[in-house]
């Protein structure tokens, strides 16, 4: 139960740049770690920076400064300091936050954890097996899509499948979900990616990440512009595999084993 408490409230934070990095705002984990002021949140940063400096570790990159602007109440705007921060710099400044605090508690956990699993998937990732690649990707792209519906709801966007259809068409050359799904010979409603390579799994990460940013980023509203987004993220990704000689989503094999079967083998190995 704590754990799930834990990604719900860390991952509601957290953000992923044009390349597919994910990083924090400081200002909003000040809030999550229940701070108040930002001259006492600023001398956490300031310790956990100097924490990285010491461990060798370059602090401008787990500690990137950014501005933010602000209205005052007298309608002018004034420029406020706040920094995009790493998963690492996360990490580094709840173990300087007040531990008496529960949320305090739970970050300590939630990035420690997930800080060590990522520096264990990035080192052994070549050495997976296909389907373990498969797992990871796909666990990527859900969690991309989570992010992606949560921005779209936000810009206003209504109808969700057309929405998506126009992401799968521009990548996939015209093809809507369905018809992908036709092509893969699945069952009617069988998650398509699911049913997916590792190398089609990333093609479809980076039209996520790329067009969460852009619609954000753009300030995009409403269903028809924001497909539009969609579509043209996807064709360029298409463009640039054309470019780098790379073969296209729609003729990557589809696997053997849907990921949802691989599970069910899995769990009746275990079982015996």
């Amino acid at each position: 139960m704590l754990e799930n408490i834990n990604n719900t409230i860390f991952e509601s934070i957290k953000h992923i740049d044009e390349e597919g990095r994910e990083y924090w705002l400081a200002r909003e984990l000040m809030i999550i770690l229940e701070y108040k002021k930002w001259q006492k949140f600023e001398l956490l940063i300031s310790r956990a920076k100097h924490s990285c400096t010491n461990s060798n570790i370059d602090t401008n990159r787990q500690f990137t400064q950014v501005g933010k602007l602000s209205k005052n109440v007298n309608g002018g705007k004034r420029q406020l300091i706040d920094y995009k921060l790493s998963r690492y710099a996360c990490y580094l400044i709840v173990q300087e936050a007040d531990s008496r605090k529960e949320v305090v508690a739970l970050g300590k956990t939630y990035f420690a954890i997930q800080t060590r699993r990522q520096e264990l998937l990035e080192k052994d990732y070549d050495l997976m097996s296909e389907d373990e690649k498969r797992l990871y990707q796909r666990n990527r792209t859900k969690t991309g899509n989570k992010l992606l519906n949560e921005t779209i709801r936000s810009a206003g966007v209504k109808n969700f499948d057309k929405f998506h259809n126009a992401g799968y068409k521009g990548l996939y050359n015209g093809e809507t979900a369905d018809d992908i799904a036709k092509r893969k010979g699945l069952r009617y409603r069988e998650d398509i990616l699911d049913n997916m390579g590792s190398e089609e799994l990333v093609d479809n990460w980076f039209r996520i990440i790329h067009t969460e940013s852009k619609i954000k980023r753009n300030k995009v509203k409403g269903d028809k512009e924001t497909s539009k987004i969609h579509y043209n993220v996807g064709k360029d990704i298409r463009k640039f595999i054309k470019k780098q000689g790379g073969i296209m989503p729609e003729d990557l094999p589809t696997p053997n084993k849907s990921l949802k079967e691989l599970d069910k083998y899995n769990d009746e190995i275990i079982e015996k």
